[in-house]
């Protein structure tokens, strides 16, 4: 566990381990729940689709493509949980295949109507 106090702004990084150097890393959705097994029942969106839904949420630039590197300010879920679980969800594509998701950034699905 790592403890931290509320608002705190937390820095997190995800490394890519692979001999293949010519591979990046995008985090893609991050969610938060109070609890480690369950991810569908109380759980709070960092980000979606590159997009950040928490207005602390930030991407950090990195000095390699094999590292993501992103931030947030810490929270609880209403005082009665004691911990907080973090489950994302990370891309590995081509380093510079500019097409690839990984370059895409935030992609946001807009439903258009049915007359449009």
């Amino acid at each position: 566990p790592y403890y931290v106090d509320m608002n705190q702004n937390l820095f997190l990084q995800a490394s890519l381990h692979s001999s293949d150097q010519n591979l990046t890393v995008f985090v893609d959705t991050c969610v938060a729940s109070p609890n480690s097994s369950d991810f569908r029942t109380l759980v709070y969106e960092l980000t979606k689709s590159g997009c950040a839904s928490d207005p602390s949420y930030a991407v950090i630039p990195s000095p390699r493509g094999d590292v993501a590197r992103f931030g947030f300010n810490a929270f609880s879920f209403v005082n009665r949980f004691p911990s907080v679980f973090l489950r994302c969800e990370l891309l590995v594509c081509r380093y510079h295949d500019y097409s690839s998701r990984c370059y895409q950034g935030c992609v946001s699905r807009f439903k258009r109507s049915a007359d449009s």
